[in-house]
């Protein structure tokens, strides 16, 4: 795992070999925006560690979407240090394992990456101790809130902290490579409306589930790609 610095003493990425998380700071108070696989929990608590930071300080787990590589861990690091993990209603019963996770609508050249996701492990039935809808305000980032944005999955979300600039886009919007519509979707039209709902947002820090975080000409980038961006 590597641990990447975006904002100084605000939000760290923490980056696995497929997808990866984000670590939020409000003074000692920390919000971890998906969790990684199953097996990441240690390198989780490590990197807080290595910060200076105290894992128990961990309050809330906010998981953007219901996939292995986001939800794997929370359930083990709310055990451990009591945080409330939270995600969209629609996305929770899957989370919680009382449905199967859906199946993408897949591209033909997205079929081998998919079969390489697939060598995450399974993540864990794992509790949800808020569902979520859109608008919702969240107690962190000075006034954060959900942003529903369906279509990689029905109960996507992202987290946008406008006090702060900062959008966290989950799987909806990839940049490994070219910025772009992220892959996997159950429903495509509906992800490429999340894309352009969020992309309208304008925000200077855009934190992907998948590429490295945008920083410089932020807004002006997103949009240019969502409206890129056939339906």
């Amino acid at each position: 795992m590597d641990l990447v610095e975006v904002l100084p003493n605000r939000l760290h990425m923490l980056r696995f070999p497929i997808g990866q998380a984000y670590l939020w700071q409000d003074g000692e108070a920390l919000t971890l925006v998906d969790a990684g696989n199953v097996e990441s929990a240690a390198e989780i608590e490590g990197a807080i560690r290595s910060l200076g930071l105290l894992p128990e300080r961990l309050e809330r787990i906010v998981l953007t979407h219901c996939h292995r590589d986001h939800v794997g861990a929370a359930g083990e690091l709310a055990a451990r240090w009591g945080a409330r993990v939270l995600a969209h209603r629609l996305d929770a019963p899957v989370i919680r394992g009382e449905r199967p996770v859906p199946e993408p609508v897949l591209l033909d050249w997205e079929i081998p990456l998919y079969a390489h996701g697939l060598t995450v492990p399974e993540a864990p039935p794992t509790r949800v101790d808020r569902e979520l809808e859109d608008g919702d305000p969240l107690d962190f980032g000075d006034g954060a809130y959900v942003v529903h944005a369906p279509g990689h999955t029905d109960g996507s979300i992202g987290i946008h902290l406008p006090e702060h600039g900062v959008l966290f886009t989950g799987d909806c919007i990839a940049a490994v490579g070219p910025l772009m519509l992220g892959v996997f979707n159950v429903d495509r039209g509906r992800a490429v409306e999340s894309f352009r709902r969020l992309a309208g947002l304008a925000p200077s820090v855009a934190c992907f589930g998948h590429g490295d975080p945008l920083t410089v000409d932020t807004a002006a980038a997103l949009a240019a790609a969502a409206a890129e961006t056939p339906a």
